[in-house]
């Protein structure tokens, strides 16, 4: 459904976007995620027609944006991360406006407006006119306004910014309900967004893609192996030694009462790790897997912290 296909962007000398490629499929919702002026917002308007890149193209179901933009557009719902209100009218002569503009028809305008309002719950708001609405209702509004005309591909920029933790829960709510009739793009420096909303995620960073992949998947990737907890009730040097010992294990570290251990990607040792433990007759409280956090994700593509010092 959205097809990034070598897409660069030069602000004169400044390199903004560096030939990025990716793809977001028919159903999905997925998150651009990054530190500000990473690229996020520079590559979402390329994507909507708004800027023109340096090389490459964006393709919108099979229509190219930088050759035919116009029909492209049709296909897009974009709230960008501050769209100008109109203050002094309501919300529902902007949403008309809007709907006007999209080339709704009036019969129709009418139904869809009931319906948008009712999905951002608005309905109490939609006589009140915007300037008096918080900022949180306005960015319902937003969302309202980049739906009007049912598109098939949403593109969100940063629509949490700035609005209270319980608005900040309804939005994304509602963004997870509108990922079930629309492709859904959403760009975000907030990592929970990711984790709550997104069944993908791309990370950029200095107009880079770094990492791409499921937040599951991409602990592994990252890291080349995995991480395994154990307790075990035993002399602590004996443990430690022994399981150093075992094939594909590269460190063994200790954390309060439990072994942390690194190990190669390609080798699940659990299985031996429980049989030395029992044949050496220590007793085995628990063995479990570790993931990396999106934030500790995060933090080690994004800074120059290297955490290869390990």
């Amino acid at each position: 459904m959205i097809r990034v296909d070598h897409l660069t962007k030069y602000y004169g000398e400044r390199l903004a976007v560096d030939n990025i490629s990716f793809n977001v499929e028919k159903g999905e919702i997925v998150g651009l995620l990054g530190p500000n002026a990473a690229g996020k917002t520079t590559t979402m308007r390329m994507l909507t027609g708004f800027l023109m890149p340096t090389k490459g193209n964006a393709y919108i179901d099979e229509c190219n944006m930088m050759t035919n933009s116009l029909e492209g557009r049709r296909l897009i719902g974009y709230m960008p991360e501050s769209t100008p209100l109109y203050m002094d009218m309501t919300v529902r002569d902007y949403l008309s406006f809007f709907a006007k503009l999209r080339g709704l028809n009036e019969k129709y305008t009418k139904s869809r407006i009931d319906e948008v309002v009712e999905l951002c719950n608005l309905e109490e708001y939609i006589d009140v006119i915007l300037g008096k609405l918080s900022r949180g209702f306005k960015q319902r509004v937003n969302v309202a306004q980049s739906i009007i005309h049912n598109p098939k591909v949403l593109i969100l920029d940063e629509p949490t910014v700035g609005i209270d933790p319980i608005q900040v829960a309804q939005t994304r709510n509602l963004i997870k309900a509108l990922g079930k009739e629309h492709t859904v793009l959403i760009s975000t420096h907030i990592l929970p967004e990711v984790s709550v909303i997104c069944s993908r995620v791309i990370i950029i960073h200095r107009g880079k893609i770094v990492a791409e992949d499921k937040i599951e998947n991409l602990s592994a990737v990252l890291k080349g192996g995995r991480r395994i907890k154990v307790e075990v009730k035993g002399p602590v040097d004996k443990v430690t030694d022994r399981l150093r010992g075992l094939p594909g294990v590269k460190r063994v570290m200790r954390e309060g009462d439990f072994y942390i251990l690194e190990t190669a990607a390609d080798i699940d040792p659990r299985a031996r790790i429980t049989e030395t433990i029992v044949r050496n007759g220590w007793a085995l409280l628990s063995i479990d897997t570790i993931e990396m956090s999106l934030e500790e994700i995060f933090l080690q593509l994004t800074t120059n912290e290297d955490s290869n010092n390990e």
